[in-house]
């Protein structure tokens, strides 16, 4: 009496092959560490575009700029992108400042250095592991198509000892090689969707904070000249 093959998931998974069962595996495991990095950065984007808000709103408030820098070197760690900006700006105006014959240009160009090494500090934590999602949107078509090609020469060359083959000795390792595919593109799709949506929410917070360097400096330069 022939057996039936098992055509089930779990089934095809367990009698693939131990290429494909790596290749698996890595997927798998990939695609976890993948969405793991999606909801991280989704909250770290939101919480850094609500940090924004709310040190826009008090910026524009007119408050006194000696008294929001205070607040911001207390709040330097629990703060946003914006409140360290602010932070290294007013630090650096201050310092030439109290020097004797301040030398505005001099003042103004050391002002934008320091916000700008923060600046790119600040964007440099905000891009982490975007590589990562890149990398994973990418490469897992590929890793899965490699299992697939893998899994169906298998197939293939298990029908050198069968004098009669058909489609049933074939399609159980034509099956398990395909799901590798589909494990590959279940890995890619949301890396590559979440990637597009964070690149472009990072790069309009990175608009947001370069022009805030520029309206700041403006003030400063003023205040310099006053």
């Amino acid at each position: 009496m022939q057996m039936t093959p098992d055509l089930s998931l779990v089934g095809l998974i367990a009698n693939a092959s131990l290429v494909v069962q790596l290749v698996m595996a890595l997927l798998l495991a990939v695609s976890l560490m993948s969405w793991w990095y999606i909801f991280r950065k989704l909250f770290t984007i939101r919480r850094a575009r609500e940090q924004a808000d709310e040190f826009e709103k008090e910026f524009w408030s007119g408050v006194d700029l000696t008294t929001l820098y205070q607040a911001a070197v207390n709040a330097r760690h629990s703060g946003g992108s914006l409140n360290r900006i602010f932070e290294a700006g007013f630090r650096e105006f201050t310092k030439h400042k109290s020097r004797p014959g301040m030398n505005v240009e001099a003042a103004m160009e050391g002002t934008r250095r320091a916000m700008r090494a923060t600046y790119q500090r600040e964007m440099d934590r905000l891009e982490a592991h975007m590589a990562f999602l890149a990398t994973v949107g990418s490469v897992s078509p590929y890793v899965g198509l490699f299992g697939t090609v893998w899994g169906i020469m298998n197939a293939f060359r298990g029908l050198a000892n069968v004098v009669s083959a058909t489609l049933a000795h074939v399609a159980p390792g034509i099956a398990e090689a395909l799901i590798a595919t589909a494990m590959g593109l279940f890995a890619a799709i949301p890396a590559v969707v979440a990637y597009n949506r964070y690149a472009r929410d990072i790069d309009r917070l990175a608009t947001r904070y370069e022009s805030f360097m520029e309206e700041f400096s403006n003030i400063l330069q003023r205040q310099a000249h006053a």
